[in-house]
């Protein structure tokens, strides 16, 4: 690629063949002398980030692209003795991968606490899988990549893991009774969860794309007793379950080649009139047949549309600017209060005052002092609601 050679021009383009690379940089070392003219080759599942003088430009979507920055071929050498040769003028291209980044592991490193309503204090064990993409790359970049030359899902995935779960413990305080509904309310969890996390995601640039919980596991002995509970669910008629035994003890016993094993099978032929005298046959049910034929339509071709990251208003997918609020659909930096979008160099929120680098406060549990995730709402420690 040549960013500081002294007379040819860059072309400049980069391939993810690990798969995992959610972000790279050229050049690969710090920054380079990109000159004008400079050739930018983005692919469809990739944008580009100029960022020129210390500063992030727009967001380059899928072509070929001419960059214009201050440093002219030779020119710029020759200006630049007073710097030992190297050119004020810095500039460097991140690549963003925006493709989705499927089967991210998540799940409790240590049980977290919950409060059953009929077991009590129970301590339980989730996991599941995710998938992440970036939905803004100069946020993305601005509040987690910063200036590092690479990014992969190995470097964000146990913080994200770690927000799940605190995440989770939240979710199911609110809105589980008892283990004993678990099972019935996967799918319902996993889309209730993932609506949770829609901001601590979006906050870095990133949309959560699917949550799947593959196991929620109490300890063994809670499993036994959850066990026990649904056998005794699954038996209908306890007479007949003790007929149903018996019978099959005696077809045991009848097969043994001996005396008594005889005479039980005997026994068995006389008995076994009497006890499936009330067995009826089960009735046949109607098949119903839907009506076929309905016309099929055929549905005009969309345009492509997106969300304004700041009103929330259905607006084009590549509009630079909401119709709606004005706002520029690509976010620098939002409020760590309200997250609202702001301008490049803000330095207070123009909606809610607080200062624009503000931090929301950790919550600390009252009951056993353990520092929680920003919003948490139950303890990951000891189960306890935090106020």
């Amino acid at each position: 690629m040549g960013t500081d050679n002294l007379v040819f021009l860059e072309a400049l383009e980069w391939f993810d063949e690990t798969g995992q690379e959610l972000l790279y940089r050229l050049p690969e070392s710090g920054s380079g002398e990109i000159k004008y003219g400079a050739q930018l080759t983005v692919r469809e599942s990739q944008a580009a980030v100029l960022y020129y003088k210390g500063r992030a430009g727009d967001a380059f979507g899928p072509g070929r692209h001419t960059l214009k920055t201050g440093n002219i071929p030779i020119i710029t050498k020759i200006l630049s003795i007073p710097w030992a040769g190297t050119s004020p003028l810095r500039a460097e291209v991140y690549f963003v991968n925006l493709k989705v980044f499927p089967n991210l592991k998540w799940g409790t490193r240590d049980p977290v606490a919950f409060r059953d309503s009929e077991l009590g204090f129970v301590r339980l064990r989730a996991h599941g899988v995710f998938n992440i993409r970036i939905v803004q790359p100069v946020l993305f970049i601005n509040t987690l990549a910063g200036t590092m030359g690479k990014y992969n899902t190995e470097q964000i995935e146990d913080y994200l893991r770690r927000v799940i779960v605190s995440r989770l413990n939240d979710y199911l305080g609110e809105t589980l009774e008892t283990l004993f509904d678990l099972p019935a309310q996967f799918d319902e969890l996993a889309a209730g969860l993932k609506k949770r996390l829609v901001k601590d995601f979006i906050r870095f640039g990133l949309a959560l794309d699917e949550l799947y919980i593959s196991s929620i596991t109490p300890p063994e002995e809670v499993q036994a007793a959850i066990d026990d509970r649904s056998r005794l669910g699954a038996i209908k008629d306890m007479d007949k379950f003790i007929q149903m035994k018996a019978g099959m003890a005696m077809e045991k016993a009848a097969q043994a080649n001996n005396e008594a094993g005889a005479g039980l099978g005997l026994g068995m032929g006389m008995m076994m009139p009497g006890m499936f005298a009330n067995v009826t046959n089960a009735q046949q049910s109607n098949v119903q047949q839907q009506n076929s034929g309905q016309a099929s339509s055929t549905k005009p071709t969309s345009v492509p549309t997106t969300e304004c990251s700041d009103c929330t208003n259905t607006i084009a997918a590549d509009a630079r600017f909401c119709p709606f609020c004005g706002h520029q659909q690509v976010v620098l930096l939002q409020c760590g209060n309200c997250e609202k979008n702001l301008t490049p160099g803000a330095k207070f929120c123009s909606r809610c005052g607080h200062r624009a680098d503000e931090k929301p406060a950790a919550p600390i549990c009252p009951h056993c002092q353990n520092e929680n995730l920003p919003g948490a709402k139950f303890c990951d420690n000891c189960g306890q609601q935090v106020s």
